[in-house]
């Protein structure tokens, strides 16, 4: 997962809590509320402007390096600009194979049984 995710719910977090706080200010007239409601909305402007440029280096990565998108947003290495520290591999082995767990005669050909452990197990140790 792209961190821009991260920082969509940090403006969505933001953008709730500066709407519960005018609420507040509504129901009670204390102009406490309402300046930090201002501030909150000042913090998700700036939240804003970090997502339009972690979504903009994800579109470059897009056009200038297809197959690094693909391996990034598969789950195989981390998006740029992230920390190796901070990555965490999809585990790919949960996902189900529509021939021999849901029973699609029609995907034999999109079997996924003989891959190999996905390597956030290898990392996790739960091989």
């Amino acid at each position: 997962m792209h961190h821009v995710t991260d920082l969509q719910d940090a403006g969505r977090f933001l953008g709730n809590a500066a709407m519960a706080l005018r609420s507040a200010h509504v129901r009670t007239g204390s102009d406490r509320y309402s300046s930090i409601a201002a501030e909150l909305r000042s913090l998700v402007e700036r939240v804003r402007e970090l997502e339009d440029e972690a979504r903009s280096t994800m579109h470059d990565l897009h056009s200038t390096d297809p197959e690094r998108f693909l391996r990034c947003r598969d789950g195989h290495e981390p998006w740029p600009g992230e920390i190796p520290a901070g990555f965490i591999p999809r585990h790919t082995c949960k996902d189900e194979c529509l021939y021999h767990d849901r029973e699609v005669l029609e995907a034999i050909m999109q079997c996924t049984c003989g891959r190999p452990p996905c390597r956030a197990c290898e990392i996790g140790g739960k091989l």
